[in-house]
Parts: structure tokens; sequence; C-alpha cells
């Protein structure tokens, strides 16, 4: 009977406990959007830096992913037309194709005729044209992960003075919730411009990893395309 009252003590005694933790639990609780929206205006200057770097990203893999995309068997496809003479043909299979060696293909193709110099310099300039291309925006990209830290390093600082302002406001009512909060609030910033920071860093130096990636299958085609116009001249001797 001893034994049943005190665990039946000892249960009440848990429970009031349990009780008692959840609503300090509930309290302590908080959603990214709660705590973003105490950040402060600069909150606003980092979503939108946000907004901006997803959409750059998307945009500049998308390109960078259909530039690379081209028969596998489209370099051995124009050999064969230039061997047979279909010059036209060679022409017209690199119009099929939306992509970066395709177009100085079809440049190097327009200009067969002329000295081999002027051929592989018109080449290299649709290159250099369709790299620039792709690299735009991507100064833009950098800029925001190297800045978004540093504005949410501001809001930090914005806020720090905020809290020490307030408690020299409140004289010898001084409470240590009062600095707490602010430091809190003022930290927000810097928690959000670390993670628009990295998301921006981290994309930016993934699509130059890409870019040169092409650039690189660019310059092959290059070469490989200038290996093809001396073929011929090879064959004849």
């Amino acid at each position: 009977m001893l034994f049943n009252l005190l665990q039946a003590d000892s249960l009440s005694a848990l429970a009031g406990q349990a009780a008692a933790a959840a609503p300090v639990q509930q309290e302590m609780s908080f959603s990214f959007i709660s705590m973003a929206a105490k950040g402060g205006w600069l909150m606003l200057v980092l979503l939108a830096l946000s907004i901006v770097a997803i959409y750059l990203f998307g945009k500049k893999w998308w390109m960078i992913h259909k530039a690379g995309q081209i028969d596998k068997d489209f370099m051995n496809d124009i050999r064969d037309y230039l061997h047979e003479g279909k010059l036209k043909s060679a022409i017209t299979l690199s119009t099929k194709y939306d992509s970066p060696i395709a177009r100085m293909v079809e440049k190097g193709l327009e200009r067969i005729g002329r000295p081999l110099g002027d051929i592989q310099t018109a080449i290299e300039n649709v290159g250099n044209a369709e790299i620039a291309r792709l690299e735009k925006g991507l100064p833009i990209l950098a800029t925001i992960a190297g800045g978004a830290p540093m504005i949410g390093f501001l809001g930090t600082v914005l806020g720090m003075v905020q809290a020490f302002f307030n408690m020299s406001m409140a004289g010898n009512n001084i409470d240590i919730t009062l600095l707490s909060s602010g430091i809190y609030t003022a930290m927000i910033t810097t928690v959000g411009g670390l993670i628009v920071g990295i998301i921006a860093y981290f994309g930016y130096n993934y699509l130059t990893s890409n870019i040169s990636d092409l650039v690189a299958k660019m310059e092959n085609a290059t070469i490989d395309f200038m290996d093809m116009l001396h073929e011929p001249a090879e064959d004849k001797a």
C-alpha cells in the first residue's frame, strides 16, 4: 500500500514537471520566419539579394547546361562532310544545334577558302563572344556572395548600438533581458547574411567550374576543326 502511494506521488510529480516544461518548450520553439521578422529592414535587403542570387543561378545553370548539349558524333559528321566536299551540308548540320561549339564550327565553315589564320581568328572571336555571354551576370552573383555577409554584420552592429542605447536610456532600471533581446535581434541579420552569402558563393563557384569545362570542350573542338582543314591537303600530298 505504501509502495503504491509513493509510486502515485512520483507519477504525479513527473506529470507536473512535464506540464511545467511543456509551456517552456513551446515558448522556446520559434520558426525561421518569425526569427527573420525580428531582424529589421535589413532582412528585406537580404531577402531581395537571395531572390536575385537564386534567379541568376537557375538562369545561368540552364544556359550552361543547354550550351553543352551536342551530339557526340557532331565533329565526326562534319569531318565526313568535308572529306566528301559537302560544305553546305556541313553548314546545315551546324545550324541545327544551339551550342557554342556548333556556332564556332559554322563560322569556320563559312570562312573556308580564306587563309587558315583568318579562319582560326574568326572561330576564336565567336568563342570569346559565347564565353562572355555565358559569364554575363556572374559578377553580380560574386558581389552578393561577398556583400551579403557584410550587410548582415552591419545589421548586427546597428542592433548592438540600439541595445546599448536602450540600456543607457533605462538608467538604473537596467534589465539583462533588455540587452539579451537586443543581441538576439542583432545576430539574426548576421545569420541571414551568412546564409545568403554561402548560397551565392557555392553557386558562383559551381557555375564557373561548369564554364571552365565548357571552354575546354570548345578549345578541343577548335583544334579538331583546324586539323580537319589540314587533312585534305595531306591526302593530296
